[in-house]
């Protein structure tokens, strides 16, 4: 497990975007965190990165949003509103985590055990103190998240 310190969005945003210069075909990218500690700042890094022209937003009210006008087609999930798993898999999740882009998802700790062993596990936290813009960013893969 490797821990980056970001102290503005724009570093979370920055870390989403170099992140995604090493993403290839079939990546999945499992983003774990409390409500506003960046999650979807992350994203947008993350899109801007692999090369999504058009403004990326967290799709809680559509489960997936798909972009696929950049290098790589990008699958971006938010899982916070799935009550039952069943419900991911009826709008073919397993095409989207086997397919030929990459796989984005917000909230992934709630269907991590349905995640292939290969997903990149990043998790952002917000640091204790005074500064309300400092996060640590954990990333690891899926085997070694929660040891």
């Amino acid at each position: 497990m490797t821990i980056h310190r970001s102290f503005t969005a724009e570093q979370t945003y920055n870390f989403g975007y170099e992140m995604a210069k090493d993403a290839r075909q079939g990546d999945v990218v499992a983003l774990i965190g409390d409500l506003g500690v960046g999650k979807t700042v992350f994203a947008k890094g993350f899109a801007d990165g692999i090369g999504v022209k058009e403004p990326v937003a967290s799709p809680t009210f559509m489960i997936v949003c798909e972009y696929d006008q950049g290098r790589l087609a990008l699958y971006h999930f938010d899982v916070y509103r799935i009550e039952d798993i069943e419900e991911l898999f009826e709008i073919g999740f397993e095409e989207y985590l086997y397919g030929d882009g990459v796989c984005l998802i917000e909230w992934a700790d709630r269907v991590i055990s349905e995640l292939p062993q290969e997903t990149v596990v990043v998790e952002i936290r917000k640091v204790p103190g005074e500064d309300t813009q400092r996060r640590e960013i954990a990333v690891c893969r899926k085997e070694e998240y929660g040891q």
